[in-house]
């Protein structure tokens, strides 16, 4: 993303409204604020798989980088479409800076 002057903008965190919400307890989770990862954070997940969206490596890694904290179980549970959501911009945090963007949605 870039401003009226062409700066790019650095995402850190990306705040994404559920389409079908988490019923967890008595509460409902109808927004998971995501977190842009860390190298350790990342730890025994394939690089390629997550750029992929492969739903085994976003049900490790979720649970480190959302706010609340979703479980593997949460993940398991996600609607098609909040998974895809979530999958397309923990991979929008995979790319370098300068090809952000590129893929940059509003």
């Amino acid at each position: 993303m870039t401003t009226a002057n062409n700066e790019i903008v650095f995402i850190t965190s990306k705040t994404i409204t559920l389409d079908e919400p988490i019923k967890r307890g008595d509460s409902l989770i109808t927004e998971i604020t995501l977190r842009k990862p860390k190298a350790g954070e990342l730890r025994g997940v394939s690089l390629v798989e997550l750029g992929q969206m492969n739903v085994a490596a976003l049900q490790q890694v979720l649970p480190r980088i959302t706010t609340p904290i979703l479980t593997t179980q949460d993940v398991a549970n996600l609607d098609v479409a909040d998974l895809v959501e979530i999958g397309a911009e923990v991979s929008l945090f995979l790319v370098k800076k300068a090809d952000r963007t590129a893929f940059q949605r509003t």
